[in-house]
């Protein structure tokens, strides 16, 4: 008799065993493929970045370094002056960062909170600019820097962020516009201003948007090649990509695609700590400002 009730009492949990999806299966497994064919040109970056010159010419190429060449990453220093080029496009990149923050917060604040006449037609305006290529304004832009004397300067790489962005100006405004009318009633009722309702309430809310703003802004002068070009003409003021693009220029007979590989390592770690640092908010801004 114990022995049919132990039958019957084990039953119930071998039916209840839990049985693979198959769907569910298959997607973990093409995530995994994925997300090492992803990771395999990193690895392939920082591995080709401590081998020697004569190893890294051999064919077929070797997975993992043979002798682990450390001193690359001393050698980088001293053939591309690689602190001076840090120091500067870090300067430019975080006043960027700045000057995009303020700017487009203060106008995206306007276009979600003002509703008079105009509003909608200076805003579609607005995203019109999106559609101007860079090349249509780039001469435009090089004479009026010109006649400003700041050429050769990083005044023409700072100055425009301070003027904002549609893209960032756009996210923005769709944040602004989730955020409840009744903390701005209670605002004006203790007797704030527009502007320091802006800095005490919708700032303060907005961390998650301003968060995705300040990474866009950061990767995007952090990566700039094509203005740095334009306007820098002295070696001390050049940033990471052009000292890096000047790695496989005419004066090297075999470009040095190790030395490459160590300052591609290099300039990846600050974007990779900004986007560890911030990756609760930069995906909280960018689920939020799609929620209206």
């Amino acid at each position: 008799m114990s022995i049919v009730k132990t039958a019957n009492h084990r039953a119930p949990a071998s039916a209840h065993r839990r049985r693979v999806d198959p769907v569910k299966a298959a997607s973990f497994i093409t995530l995994l493929i994925t997300t090492f064919l992803m990771l395999l040109p990193l690895f392939f970056m920082v591995s080709t970045s401590l081998k020697s010159k004569r190893e890294m010419l051999k064919f077929p190429p070797t997975f993992l370094p043979e002798s682990w060449a450390w001193s690359n990453y001393r050698e980088i220093f001293d053939t591309l002056h690689f602190g001076t080029l840090y120091k500067n496009s870090l300067t430019i990149a975080v006043l960027t960062v700045i000057g995009t923050l303020i700017s487009s917060a203060l106008v995206a604040y306007g276009f979600a909170r003002f509703r008079g006449r105009g509003n909608q037609f200076l805003f579609i305006l607005l995203l019109s600019t999106m559609m101007l290529p860079y090349p249509a304004i780039m001469i435009p832009q090089f004479v009026l820097f010109s006649h400003m004397n700041w050429i050769d300067t990083f005044l023409p790489l700072i100055v425009p962020a301070f003027f904002g962005s549609a893209y960032n100006i756009f996210l923005l405004r769709q944040f602004f516009s989730t955020l409840p009318e009744e903390l701005f009633d209670a605002g004006r009722i203790d007797g704030c201003g527009e502007l320091r309702m802006w800095w005490t309430i919708a700032l303060p809310l907005s961390a998650p948007a301003l968060a995705t703003v300040a990474i866009f802004a950061f990767i995007y002068s952090w990566n700039d090649l094509l203005t740095p070009v334009l306007y820098l003409s002295s070696s001390e003021k050049f940033t990471l990509p052009v000292g890096m693009a000047s790695l496989t220029s005419s004066r090297f007979r075999i470009p040095p695609w190790h030395l490459l590989m160590v300052a591609s390592v290099l300039a990846m770690l600050p974007i990779v700590t900004l986007f560890a640092v911030a990756q609760k908010q930069f995906v909280e801004g960018i689920v939020l400002t799609g929620i209206k």
